[in-house]
């Protein structure tokens, strides 16, 4: 069994609680009513004391997969990228439009962005029993990247010049106050809770080869996959070319 179900914000009856916790022991407890393994997808960042209700109900649904399936396989991978993923092209369906992009809290937090495509490959492995149970595994990509660097590739990639506005840690909570009261919102109080936080693979899963170095995957680069993809976000999409020097 693998648990990839996960909430980014709450709405109606979908709460972190019920979704992360609640629901991620239901969903143990079914693998081992029929003696399935079972391999569950937090969030690198998931911690039983953060303040953030997101990373909190993450590790709480961690502990409570361990405590029924003990040899489970937890893997934490960062923020991911791929064709339908929710960082990237948000952003640049933004630079589309607005001639600013927000910083929040200045940009300096700290991103280890993982292609989907590996952290798909640490699950097969885990799935084909090649992944040691028990443990949880921190999976990043092969750059450290600041939110601000994350912003400054994307343009580079769809080849477009806009402002990089920061945004203080105040001002963004205040916006969050509003936004967050949209059907699908931009930003939530809790999101710039979590964007207070680094979210980079810890020391201690380097060393202990809980990576995806150490499941012998190597992990691929933005600089690889983003522009097979966000293409489309260019003033003139896949006909735009760079004219020859």
């Amino acid at each position: 069994v693998v648990n990839l179900v996960a909430i980014a914000h709450e709405a109606g009856r979908q709460k972190f609680t019920a979704v992360h916790e609640f629901g991620a022991r239901a969903v143990a407890e079914a693998a081992r009513a029929v003696g399935a393994g079972l391999t569950h997808i937090s969030a690198l960042g998931a911690d039983l004391h953060a303040q953030s209700d997101y990373a909190r109900t993450k590790a709480l649904g961690e502990k409570a997969v361990l405590e029924t399936v003990q040899d489970a396989v937890i893997l934490r991978p960062s923020i991911n990228f791929g064709p339908e993923d929710g960082f990237f092209n948000r952003f640049a369906n933004m630079a589309r439009f607005s001639p600013v992009l927000p910083l929040i809290g200045g940009g300096q937090t700290k991103f280890q962005p993982v292609y989907v495509g590996d952290v798909a490959e640490a699950v097969a492995h885990s799935v084909d029993g090649k992944v040691q149970g028990g443990r949880i595994y921190e999976l990043g990509g092969p750059q450290v990247l600041t939110f601000k660097e994350c912003m400054q590739q994307l343009l580079i990639i769809i080849e477009r010049k806009r402002f990089l506005l920061p945004v203080p840690w105040w001002l963004a909570n205040l916006q969050a106050s509003i936004l967050g009261l949209l059907p699908n919102p931009l930003l939530t109080k809790d999101q710039v809770l979590l964007l207070r936080q680094h979210n980079v693979v810890s020391e201690a899963a380097v060393k202990d080869n809980r990576t995806l170095a150490g499941l012998g995957i190597q992990p691929r680069s933005i600089g690889t996959i983003l522009p097979s993809y966000l293409w489309r976000y260019r003033a003139a999409g896949q006909f735009q070319r760079k004219s020859a020097a």
